[in-house]
């Protein structure tokens, strides 16, 4: 059974052009996701895919230059991208990241395709149904048979752009598993949609990623309590809709 990550990524960003792209002491944001990433144990394989429009040259380029497989699709139907990267690469089993999370966590990562594996019953396993870990810790795990059924029937537009909502939204064709953890830090905001999401951002990197460049989610946490006011920074900010 092959496991593959595969990590949605374009230039193209209505709030923030370019975001994956922004750095923080000279590395841009993908590439910290990446190094994270490569820290699963489950993980078979990392690709990144990305669209087929000229401005996403850059991360066709980016991949090259660091020895990242991708795969250029549709900028719009995610959904068929995300397919034809899987049949591409041959995945039995999917997990979805979106690149807007850089500080993703491996062991959280771990711990969702655990529990899709060990059920044995789950089409589909996130940690985002139900809240209970900060935002930008995404993690959706899904078997490529449910990945397949949904590029075949799924024809709203919502379905197709934002991939997974034909799955967990059928609980009559899709078993459906749902990692919460023991205490809610969904209040937390890590993920990177405007500039002041980069910001905070920048500050976490910049104070754990010397020290330890697989800070978990609790060092982030931590690292928050004693600066409290740096929850303030984008705590204003609403996550766009589905």
């Amino acid at each position: 059974m092959k496991i593959v990550a595969i990590v949605q990524a374009r230039m193209g960003s209505t709030r923030l052009p370019g975001k994956i792209m922004k750095e923080v002491k000279g590395k841009p944001l993908l590439l910290y996701q990446l190094q994270r990433l490569k820290a699963s144990r489950l993980i078979d394989e990392i690709v990144i895919a990305t669209t087929i429009e000229e401005q996403d040259n850059v991360i066709e380029t980016f991949c090259k230059n660091f020895g990242v497989s991708y795969y250029r699709g549709s900028e719009l139907n995610v959904l068929e991208r995300y397919y034809e990267t899987a049949v591409n690469f041959h995945a039995d089993i999917i997990v979805r990241i979106t690149s807007d999370c850089p500080i993703i966590d491996p062991e959280i990562v771990d711990k969702t395709i655990q529990y899709f594996l060990d059920s044995k019953k789950y089409d589909y396993v996130s940690n985002t149904i139900k809240r209970t870990y900060p935002r930008g810790l995404d993690v959706e795990v899904f078997s490529y048979s449910a990945l397949k059924e949904a590029f075949h029937h799924a024809y709203l537009e919502r379905d197709r752009e934002h991939v997974t909502p034909y799955i967990y939204m059928n609980k009559d064709k899709f078993n459906i598993g749902t990692v919460c953890n023991s205490v809610d830090y969904s209040k937390y905001r890590w993920t990177v949609d405007t500039q002041e999401d980069f910001e905070l951002i920048k500050l976490i990197l910049e104070h754990l990623y010397l020290k330890n460049p697989y800070f978990t989610m609790f060092d982030v946490i931590e690292l928050m309590e004693r600066n409290p006011s740096w929850f303030n920074i984008n705590a204003h900010i609403e996550q766009k809709k589905i």
